[in-house]
């Protein structure tokens, strides 16, 4: 599954946890309580903090607004609104679309077409042409991955990179496994030893490209 997919079935998720904390109704003649659930609160905020720093950026208005809500959390129904209310517009701009700047979907759009002519030249046969087109491509995918993530990877090569998105968890299970062989095969396309990659090495980071990509 594709990460913007995974990232927008969390947010649903999310959206219907919300619901478990919600302050109820207040029936006639009684008092009225502000008073939240703490666990049910933290284990929400907490999920949420997470999300929102993958899919926007720990330097993002909503993440900074959202840590605030929290940071000022006073137990009651109005700073829940607050964090709702932050929440809303992270996941109305997630699903619209609207976390892109023009850099990074220029750049976006091209590592898509190095992938399609990727795939293209393996189909005809061209793997050496594919080795170096989808390398070019996962190692500036990568980079710019590690980059909305607030790690520094400047002047980094493939292996630092991965190792950085590792040891943050920002990858793991097959994705992790499948990355742990790609800067060896980045390595022989742009060092020129062709003999050493294999169709099925250039399939391998071509697939990975088509589900990594969102």
């Amino acid at each position: 599954m594709k990460q913007a997919s995974i990232a927008l079935r969390r947010f649903a998720e999310l959206d219907e946890a919300y619901l478990q904390i919600e302050i109820p109704e207040q029936e006639e003649g009684s008092l009225p309580s502000d008073e939240v659930d703490y666990p049910s609160w933290l284990k929400w905020n907490t999920s949420v903090l997470n999300l929102v720093q993958r899919t926007f950026g720990e330097h993002s208005p909503h993440f900074i607004n959202f840590s605030k809500a929290v940071s000022e959390y006073c137990h009651d129904s109005n700073s829940l609104r607050v964090a709702r209310a932050v929440f809303d517009a992270a996941k109305e701009d997630f699903e619209g679309g609207y976390i892109f700047n023009l850099k990074s979907s220029i750049s976006g759009e091209v590592v898509g077409d190095f992938v399609a002519l990727a795939k293209l030249a393996l189909s005809d046969g061209n793997k050496d042409v594919a080795a170096v087109l989808s390398s070019a491509a996962l190692e500036d995918a990568l980079k710019r991955f590690a980059f909305q993530n607030a790690l520094d990877v400047q002047d980094k090569d493939m292996q630092q990179v991965v190792n950085a998105l590792k040891g943050k968890g920002l990858v793991g299970g097959t994705q992790k496994s499948l990355l742990d062989t790609m800067p060896k095969i980045r390595d022989y396309a742009m060092h020129v030893n062709w003999d050493k990659i294999r169709a099925e090495d250039v399939s391998s980071v071509v697939g990975f490209m088509e589900q990594f990509l969102p």
